[in-house]
């Protein structure tokens, strides 16, 4: 399927009444690109530990929205779009209200992304996209299939690697409890109980993780009653906490950047039993020693730090 794109050239001031006026004329698939840099409250909400370089804000936004080339009275709508353009020009600054296309690729815009996720293996552990064929040769390897579909985790990010090493080495030959904060896809789940263990618990503030986890599982061929999932907050949801339980745990995993991590730490200890491990990545180097004094503040003892590439696994103890 072809697409049209069509851009607008407007201000900041005026891309949220753009991209209403876009909306209320049935258009879907909006796209602003603005310099405006994030608030350190947007930066804390969205989890994001460092911020990208941007140009200069100078007050110039773009907003962009899609037709289908072959399915839509494109005169028309753009007619329409012109007209609403005019009258919020009583309203707000617009700027230049220019109007340039461009034709997209005949892209699914759904699946592309696969093409980018292949076979891999993590020291002895073989992870393949449920799309693609088991070869001949991997047959007899310690699989894991995954398909995060909108979720986060393929394992092949750095911070999940650094998790899944950990988890093989706390969690094979001991039959483990564990819980896996901010599930995603369900992969450190998944991999915990395909080493040994006997029940996970995953949190994520994501509903649609508990399909990708629960669906993830089936592929592996893992019964779902070993696995139970909630959505929601374990930094400060007591009604989740409840559920989750209080020293439960042999293991508490958690692939989350330093911030979050940093705010959870308090709650941590409550979760695991005496001797139990807290295993955490998606820490930026920088913020290590930020983590690991977290950590410590908790009451935790931090007994392992491996880093890979700029990512750091931080592994500490309840004693």
């Amino acid at each position: 399927m072809k697409w049209k794109k069509y851009t607008i050239e407007t201000t900041t001031a005026a891309e949220d009444f753009m991209s209403s006026m876009l909306m209320d004329l049935g258009i879907e698939g909006i796209e602003i690109e603005d310099n405006i840099p994030l608030t350190k409250e947007d930066q804390a909400d969205m989890f994001i530990d460092f911020l990208p370089e941007l140009p200069p804000d100078e007050g110039v936004s773009h907003v962009s929205f899609y037709v289908e080339e072959d399915g839509s009275d494109q005169t028309e709508i753009l007619k329409q779009v012109k007209i609403g353009l005019e009258k919020l020009r009583d309203m707000v600054e617009v700027g230049s209200g220019v109007i340039t296309s461009s034709e997209t690729e005949d892209l699914d815009w759904i699946n592309n992304w696969k093409k980018y996720f292949t076979s891999f293996t993590i020291d002895d552990i073989l992870i393949k996209p449920t799309w693609e064929e088991l070869k001949e040769e991997d047959k007899d390897k310690f699989l894991i299939e995954i398909d995060p579909g909108i979720s986060f985790g393929t394992g092949k990010h750095e911070t999940t690697q650094l998790c899944i090493r950990q988890l093989q080495k706390y969690v094979e030959g001991k039959h483990p409890k564990v819980l896996d904060v901010g599930c995603g896809s369900g992969i450190l789940s998944i991999v915990a109980l395909k080493l040994g263990a006997r029940e996970v618990v995953g949190t994520d503030l994501d509903a649609d993780c508990m399909t990708s986890t629960r669906d993830n599982m089936q592929v592996n061929h893992l019964d779902l009653s070993l696995g139970t999932f909630y959505v929601g907050n374990l930094i400060d949801d007591e009604e989740l906490q409840e559920k989750v339980g209080t020293e439960e745990y042999e293991i508490v995993v958690a692939n989350i950047l330093a911030p979050v991590i940093i705010a959870m730490a308090p709650v941590i200890p409550a979760r695991l039993k005496q001797g139990g491990y807290f295993i955490t990545s998606g820490i930026i180097d920088f913020k290590e020693n930020e983590v690991k004094e977290a950590m410590e503040a908790a009451g935790l003892t931090v007994v392992e730090i491996n880093h890979q590439g700029e990512w750091v696994n931080i592994t500490a103890q309840k004693q």
